[in-house]
């Protein structure tokens, strides 16, 4: 073998792991992120999960990347340990699609149309849908083309640069040596956790094939390590997880290992009775079928052990008698292993913004219960609680700012909602400080004995009224992404400034009057200008939503002018409800 084919080997490796790569890239642009997301809303049938593992891993070509994503799901507390097993079985069999994929790469034709002209012409349909088509899903399926045109020509370039091997008595010695059961698997594995794909490894055992020196003795025994090899990544990204976390990429490892020594007792009496088919010179159909038969008969004998598998997963990491004590359960949402799927790390930011949400909108409500009763220990409870708002606006903003920085591709509706979540984040932030300043005020009000009048504390009640109902059509506009409960709140901010306009001239006449204090005055205007900000926060996050239904770049203020015209018939409908409950009443 001369230094042409060594570079061709290289040359064919490379096109071989890009076009992988590349063909995942391509299936999970097409699948538009459903194919992930889908798998956090999983029932608790192992058997579908099993069905489900195995046709996600078939579309992304990685049961690492899956499993990867199941740890996160189980670190974040989306998914149980228990469902997850069912997933990582049904995994480990989707890998093997791309074995039979690659066992195309050998198929000759007739009449002189061979499969290098087949992948040819694969190629240039792909280039052209990729570059002259404007609609993305049609590029999407022209770059899944040219992934695929890609990956068989650096299979069928291993598989010719491998072909001068057989003549190499190094080359042929090394074989022999790795003929050993236990060497074959042990390289196999090591192989494997190097490379970081299984498929990878399988598809140039299947162009090493080529060469004929490789019997089905050898194949076998790599299969089964390189099963084992192909749980290096997911340890490696469980490292940072929670307990559940470790557990679930440690049920990985026992499945392979399990289903591997399963394997081997069969293997191991064919080979004590003298089998002649391990014997004869793999193919890349044959390893494509006997890596089929591994990974389906390992799930079929470990599937109803799945119970056992989790508790040997928890007897390995054994809970702590701290274990939950002081945890704040949803910052886990926020995991790492998502930033490589914008559509998982944007559902867990919603969730994540969902939960901001909650948070800021009982702070705000509190506050403004204090001023009826106050209460020190609801006091406390406020100001602890504007620490949690804070920190989600912390690492919720980092999470979005690394997302868009990870050189993870997101859609043009993936954008928008990473600027819409952003947007609301901040608002929700200063919604909670506004609760802060009016539970300051409660409190002062408290202490130095403050008493408004019957008409101003009626006046108080019916602006908090009216923010509470506020703050309630904003949350759930967020909460649910409704578009037609967001058009509700712009006609409702525009009647509480006109409500809190004329609180505060009927404020000024009882301080002319005399019913009022300048010292009341002072907490009552600020009680008011912090209701008026409060509802300007709350508009901005229904526009926000509105932006986001209708497919459209964030632009609030473009969007307030167009709804506040007088021929919108939802504006004014809307309108006329909330002036005749808070102004007319």
């Amino acid at each position: 073998m001369g230094i042409a084919d060594i570079i061709s080997l290289l040359g064919g490796l490379a096109f071989f792991l890009f076009g992988m790569s590349l063909l995942g890239d391509g299936l999970k642009r097409v699948a538009g992120g459903r194919m992930e997301t889908i798998l956090g809303r999983l029932t608790s049938n192992p058997i579908s999960g099993v069905l489900l593992g195995a046709v996600v891993t078939a579309a992304i070509q990685s049961s690492s990347a899956t499993t990867v994503m199941v740890v996160g799901f189980v670190n974040s507390g989306i998914m149980q340990l228990s469902n997850a097993v069912g997933i990582i079985m049904g995994a480990n069999i989707g890998t093997t699609a791309t074995g039979w994929i690659l066992t195309l790469a050998g198929v000759e034709g007739e009449g002189g149309f061979s499969s290098a002209t087949v992948f040819a012409l694969i190629a240039f349909v792909g280039i052209i849908l990729f570059f002259f088509c404007k609609k993305q899903t049609q590029k999407n399926v022209g770059l899944i083309l040219l992934a695929f045109a890609v990956l068989m020509s650096g299979m069928q370039a291993m598989s010719a640069a491998m072909d001068p091997l057989k003549e190499s008595s190094a080359f042929l010695d090394f074989i022999g040596a790795v003929s050993n059961p236990a060497l074959a698997l042990l390289f196999g594995a090591v192989f494997t956790a190097v490379i970081q794909s299984n498929s990878a490894a399988v598809g140039i055992l299947q162009a090493l094939a080529v060469t004929g020196a490789v019997s089905y003795g050898a194949a076998i025994p790599m299969i089964l390590g390189m099963g084992i090899g192909a749980c290096a990544p997911v340890l490696l990204s469980a490292m940072g997880a929670n307990k559940d976390g470790k557990r679930t990429a440690l049920i990985y490892l026992y499945f392979n290992i399990f289903g591997s020594v399963i394997m081997l007792i069969p293997y191991a009496v064919a080979c004590a009775i003298g089998v002649s088919a391990l014997s004869a010179p793999a193919t890349a159909f044959g390893i494509a079928v006997a890596n089929t038969v591994y990974k389906l008969a390992a799930t079929v004998i470990q599937l109803p052990f799945t119970g056992a598998m989790v508790r040997v997963a928890k007897a390995t990491v054994r809970d702590t008698p701290s274990d939950g004590e002081d945890e704040e359960y949803e910052e886990n949402l926020l995991d790492e292993r998502f930033l490589a799927y914008p559509p998982l790390a944007l559902e867990q930011s919603g969730r994540t913004v969902r939960l901001m949400a909650s948070a800021a909108v009982k702070n705000l409500n509190r506050s403004l219960e204090l001023f009826g009763t106050f209460n020190q220990e609801k006091f406390d409870k406020i100001q602890s609680r504007e620490g949690v708002v804070d920190r989600y606006e912390d690492r919720l903003g980092n999470y979005l700012v690394r997302l868009g920085s990870s050189g993870a591709q997101l859609s043009e509706r993936e954008s928008v909602l990473s600027s819409e979540y952003l947007h609301c984040l901040t608002n929700l932030e200063r919604i909670s400080d506004r609760a802060v300043n009016l539970s300051m005020l409660a409190k002062e009000a408290h202490e130095k004995e403050i008493s408004f009048s019957p008409e101003g504390h009626e006046d108080m009640s019916r602006c908090a009224g009216a923010v509470r109902e506020i703050l309630s059509l904003a949350q759930t506009a967020l909460a649910d992404n409704d578009a037609d409960t967001a058009v509700k709140v712009e006609p409702l901010e525009d009647v509480i400034s006109t409500l809190l306009e004329q609180v505060k001239l009927g404020h000024i006449r009882r301080l002319q009057s005399g019913e009022c204090t300048l010292e009341v005055g002072f907490i009552f205007n600020d009680y008011i200008n912090n209701l008026e900000r409060v509802s300007a926060h709350c508009s901005n996050i229904a526009l926000a939503v509105l932006e986001v239904s209708n497919s459209a770049a964030l632009q609030p203020h473009n969007y307030t002018k167009g709804i506040r015209r007088d021929d919108h018939p939802e504006f004014r409908r809307w309108l006329a409800y909330y002036q005749d409950k808070y102004l007319n009443a």
